[in-house]
């Protein structure tokens, strides 16, 4: 039940991701196309959980140099629930790809090659 009560102080971090989730996916479908929209939700997702879940680590880490029980209880339930959704995207990513094999190649950006007269 202590686990319970723990993770469910993550509700409005789980409710923000998702709203902004929706954001993003509605934007990016009406600008493009589903299938853009589930890639770009896939990558910043991976920057976003990335970048919480190394802020809460640190938060964590800090939490328990100075022995701060209840900061160091918070700060883990919110790492968990960010490596949860750091795993979640990658396996989303690896099923997207898995699914569109032609989103794995980047296009190359072109090159300018100039002839003698103009060359610099």
């Amino acid at each position: 039940m202590g686990l319970v009560a723990r993770l469910s102080r993550t509700v409005p971090l789980i409710i923000a991701l998702a709203v902004i989730a929706g954001v993003i996916y509605l934007v990016v479908t009406y600008r493009h196309s589903p299938a853009r929209a589930k890639e770009v939700l896939i990558r910043v997702f991976t920057w976003l959980t990335g970048v919480l879940s190394a802020f809460f680590g640190l938060v964590s880490l800090y939490a328990w140099f100075e022995h701060n029980d209840g900061v160091l209880d918070l700060g883990l339930s919110f790492l968990a629930v960010a490596l949860v959704g750091l795993g979640v995207t990658r396996w989303c990513n690896h099923v997207f790809l898995k699914h569109h094999p032609s989103y794995k190649k980047k296009p190359v950006k072109a090159t300018v090659k100039r002839r003698w007269p103009w060359q610099r």
